[in-house]
């Protein structure tokens, strides 16, 4: 935690987008500085990351990639896009796609879920669950993954 608490924030910020890309949030963590614990870290994250405007979870949903397709761009984010879309495999990525397609069709943007520790097919019928939600209720359903994922980022980054 020192390090992450002591960082020049110029350094800290690009390194947070990767977790969250949404500016708000990422200035509530970098501002809540010092942070006794990776505990108290992740418990302001997740105060932050609730209710983020329809735009927000939006713009922030738009730097990943579908499940079951691999981040086009390089970096950290990739990095970790891969590592938690680990349970997807090859046979299950046809399946995948149309899915993801019915699910863009039917709410207007990506499918997002916390793919750590989930296999395609825990994936395929947790969004298969969602596609009755009412487009509003989805987005905050959408919100409290983009607040797990960014956790799990947070971790990764501070090396816990």
């Amino acid at each position: 935690m020192d390090s992450f608490n002591s960082a020049p924030e110029a350094e800290l910020r690009p390194l947070l987008t990767e977790c969250l890309a949404v500016p708000r949030w990422i200035d509530a963590v970098v501002t809540g500085r010092p942070y006794a614990s990776v505990d108290a870290l992740l418990a302001a994250s997740s105060v932050a990351a609730q209710g983020l405007s329809d735009e927000e979870v939006l713009g922030a949903i738009a730097g990943h990639p579908r499940i079951g397709e691999r981040q086009k761009t390089g970096g950290v984010s990739a990095r970790w896009s891969r590592s938690e879309q680990s349970g997807v495999d090859a046979s299950q990525a046809d399946r995948l796609a149309a899915a993801n397609a019915a699910y863009e069709d039917r709410f207007g943007h990506i499918y997002l879920v916390c793919a750590t520790g989930l296999s395609g097919a825990e994936m395929l019928g947790n969004l298969s669950s969602r596609m009755d939600n009412p487009p509003d209720v989805e987005v905050r359903v959408v919100n409290d993954e983009l607040a797990k994922i960014a956790a799990l980022r947070l971790q990764k980054l501070i090396g816990s």
